[in-house]
């Protein structure tokens, strides 16, 4: 699928048994699992108008997640050297009470620990979410870059192979029906979430950009 020429966020979803990410995985330590069968599976992509650096820039700030994330609404690096591989970003979060209203999932806020997997400039950055022991999960969030002769097209995916652990209390609570109707909800959910990031991307990056060469603009004006 291909973003649309206005920007609209080309989106893709699945909760299917075959692992569909098109970004390599982050090499993990030889005791990881091999990757699981995909139970969570969502992807958008956009157009925007700016370089892939300014782009990469911006994503990869976890702090300002707030300005585009529905759910996280900031946070702080807690180790390591912030946006690079190894470092830890605690996120804060909020659900609201009208989110998939009959799954049982946490409401209100709630925090979590991400560990960056990748960190390419201007092509990938990668992180998964941690359990409360501090261990990687099969969690994926990725952001991919791709330069186009128009500025960036950048994709934003999710990828959930086995159950994280607060995943897995919720499945404990479902029957094989509930189970299938959570995976197929949460996958429309998560998609209309990846969809909405990217629109909000789109708009701070370009404005920023837009700011950028207007002040260019005005000291070759006075110039």
């Amino acid at each position: 699928m291909t973003p649309s020429a206005t920007g609209t966020p080309a989106i893709t979803s699945a909760t299917s048994s075959a692992t569909d990410s098109e970004v390599s995985p982050a090499a993990a330590p030889a005791d990881t699992p091999a990757p699981a069968p995909a139970i969570l599976s969502v992807q958008a992509r956009i157009l925007i108008a700016a370089a892939p650096g300014a782009v990469y820039e911006t994503v990869s700030d976890l702090t300002r997640s707030g300005e585009w994330s529905r759910e996280c609404t900031g946070g702080r690096w807690v180790s390591g050297t912030p946006r690079t591989v190894g470092a830890v970003f605690r996120g804060e979060n909020y659900r609201g009470a009208d989110v998939v209203p009959w799954a049982p999932v946490v409401r209100g806020p709630w925090t979590t620990e991400s560990e960056v997997v990748a960190a390419e400039p201007w092509r990938l950055f990668q992180w998964v979410v941690r359990d409360s022991a501090g261990r990687r999960q099969d969690s994926t969030w990725t952001y991919e870059l791709q330069a186009t002769a128009d500025g960036c097209l950048l994709i934003h995916r999710y990828r959930l192979g086995r159950l994280t652990e607060g995943l897995a209390k919720i499945f404990e609570q479902l029957g094989e029906d509930g189970r299938r109707r959570f995976a197929a909800a949460w996958n429309e959910k998560l998609a209309d979430d990846v969809a909405a990031s990217l629109s909000r991307i789109k708009s701070v990056v370009e404005a920023a950009s837009d700011s950028i060469a207007g002040s260019a603009a005005e000291r070759g004006g006075r110039g």
